[in-house]
């Protein structure tokens, strides 16, 4: 790995190591979210309610060094309320646009679900495009700009199920989880006296991202592997219990993340584990089944599964570190 590569991954490590001292459970959960802030990717955290949701996404936005808002989603909340809008000003006899909290670089839309589909929509220019156009004019958002969005999965009264156009938007799909009892005493402890979130500090320097992302890009990903990658995302189009597979962005998310998880695991070429590793992440949330595969118990992962297991993996997809 050359110097570049090699301060990408110690970044990856720093990130995850200061967001871990905050959260207490799966380290890989907190590891695809720094990948998918590298990648300019967005996140969907789904999760019973009180496992650090909320936490994880204000402290990777400490560990980065990223401007932060949150968005408390709820069905009276307005495009605008995210937005922003054009306020007239009798002083200056002009409209001015006063921007909402969608401008910053890394937005909670906390239980995005129990708002209404049409306030769910004003994300999806921001997501896609980076970002907001309000009476015509359009206004860029900050860089980086990730959205963390969270959900919960049980508790589905008065809530809007996420249209697939904008489960599309987000590179992965994160679980925390409960912590085990030895995690859960961790818990106690580093919140015995107070939040540990405050002591956090910057990991990156501002300015370090697109150097970053440059590495990431480098990273190499062989013929053979990128054909087993679109291979794996147009089997589940295919699939005969899936209504919907991946769309071609998935393919090129995977991608993207695969190179971030390889350099994260200090490498400079992606390896088939990555793929597979990260699959689950990028790909179940996109899938549809078809009512009678669900009527007839088949779930995702089960599929997802069976398509991994299937795909024959390719013998010399890798490179030696150069």
């Amino acid at each position: 790995m050359d110097a570049a590569a090699q301060e990408a991954s110690a970044a990856v490590h720093r990130v995850v190591d200061a967001v871990g001292t905050v959260i207490v459970g799966d380290r890989h959960q907190i590891e695809l979210c720094t990948i998918a802030w590298l990648c300019g990717g967005h996140v969907l955290i789904e999760d019973v309610p009180g496992v650090g949701k909320t936490m994880l996404a204000k402290a990777l936005a400490r560990a980065t060094g990223c401007q932060f808002e949150r968005v408390q989603f709820t069905p009276d909340l307005l495009p605008s309320d995210i937005t922003g809008a054009n306020i007239y000003d009798p002083s200056r006899g002009a409209f001015e646009f006063r921007r909402g909290p969608v401008f910053t670089q890394v937005l909670l839309a906390d239980e995005i679900n129990r708002a209404t589909p049409k306030t769910q929509s004003a994300l999806l220019e921001a997501m896609e495009e980076g970002q907001v156009t309000v009476d015509g004019a359009t206004h860029l958002l900050p860089r980086p700009f990730v959205v963390l969005a969270t959900q919960n999965p049980i508790e589905y009264a008065g809530t809007f199920p996420l249209p697939e156009s904008q489960v599309d938007r987000f590179l992965l799909r994160v679980n925390l989880g409960y912590a085990d009892l030895a995690g859960e005493l961790a818990i106690l402890d580093r919140f015995r006296r107070a939040s540990p979130l405050a002591a956090i500090e910057p990991q990156v320097e501002p300015g370090a991202l697109p150097a970053l992302r440059r590495a990431v890009q480098a990273v190499h990903v062989d013929a053979a592997l990128q054909t087993y990658l679109v291979r794996l995302v147009q089997r589940t189009r295919c699939h005969p219990e899936l209504q919907l597979g991946a769309s071609a962005r998935a393919s090129l998310g995977l991608f993207h993340a695969a190179q971030g998880l390889a350099l994260a695991r200090g490498r400079d070429y992606v390896v088939p584990d990555d793929i597979k590793q990260l699959a689950p992440a990028v790909l179940l949330h996109r899938l549809v089944l078809r009512a009678s595969a669900e009527l007839g118990g088949a779930d995702a992962q089960t599929i997802l599964d069976d398509v991994l297991e299937s795909e024959p993996v390719p013998a010399h997809g890798q490179r030696a570190a150069g």
